[in-house]
């Protein structure tokens, strides 16, 4: 879904077939001017996407961008304020401020664990954990806190998880089976498999034929231990139900990537408020 169709879409959803609230009292003529007010700190995330909002609904309109993406945000601080139409400022404040209260809670919890683990050589992924229809938003957050994306779908990467190997019967027949797939569809896509165990490990090591090896619900002591094993022949990755009170234990195996999905299904959003400039 491209942005243009994602805000036709969210802009049907909220409006229907029209804003009575300001067709009913607000003239079609009016002018007005309001201001984004933070009421919560954090990372605010979603600035450029609002101003890119405002303009789609009003071409001619001013934005005025006060605070970029990325930035840290005190209470009482002002994003942007728009000048434009009455009636764009109202029936697109709530989509408005809907996507930068997501992204910036999104942008903010991310950056506590980027921040956790700075002194560690792991990168902090996302995953595909994410709301339909607004994955591009969420992980456009994360990358604004300071993160990395994963894949963003199922095209453009390959994982191999334990239902594919399981499905295939083998680990050595899954990576056999997709690097022919690759091959005869000439698809230049990298592959990760999941190891659930050292076993796992010593198999994929043994076998080759992929770029990460995804070490899925190992201890920190087992992670450790994997990490050696591997000893940077291929990439690695610690996954399942690592968060903010277990991220460094994780990190200080050395592992490449941590992915972490509770950075965008737990993030809460920021507290934003559009207001009226008279």
């Amino acid at each position: 879904m491209t942005f243009n169709q994602f805000i036709e879409q969210a802009l049907i959803e909220d409006i229907g077939n029209g804003d009575h609230s300001t067709l009913a009292c607000i003239s079609p003529t009016a002018k007005g001017s309001a201001i984004l007010k933070i009421k919560e700190a954090g990372i605010i995330a979603g600035v450029t996407v609002a101003k890119q909002l405002f303009e789609w609904v009003e071409p001619h309109c001013l934005v005025k961008i006060l605070k970029q993406d990325g930035e840290q945000v005190c209470v009482g601080d002002v994003a942007f304020e728009v000048e434009a139409s009455v009636h764009t400022i109202l029936k697109t404040e709530r989509l408005a401020l809907n996507i930068m209260q997501r992204m910036s809670g999104i942008a903010t919890l991310t950056h506590q664990y980027v921040e956790k683990i700075k002194h560690y050589p792991a990168k902090i992924l996302d995953t595909r954990k994410t709301t339909p229809n607004f994955r591009w938003f969420e992980k456009q957050a994360v990358l604004i806190g300071g993160g990395h994306n994963h894949r963003m779908g199922l095209y453009d990467m390959i994982m191999l998880k334990d239902n594919h190997i399981d499905y295939c019967g083998s680990i050595e027949n899954a990576i056999n089976q997709t690097n022919q797939y690759l091959k005869a569809n000439q698809l230049d896509l990298k592959i990760e498999i999941e190891a659930r165990s050292l076993e796992d490990v010593h198999r994929i090591m043994a076998h080759g034929g992929v770029h990460r090896i995804m070490l899925d619900n190992f201890t920190p002591a087992l992670l450790s231990d994997a990490v050696s094993i591997i000893n940077k022949k291929f990439e690695t990755e610690a996954s399942g139900g690592i968060n903010l009170d277990t991220i460094v234990d994780y990190a200080k195996s050395n592992v490449d990537y941590i992915s972490a999905g509770a950075i965008i299904h737990h993030a809460v959003s920021m507290d934003l408020s559009l207001k009226a400039v008279k």
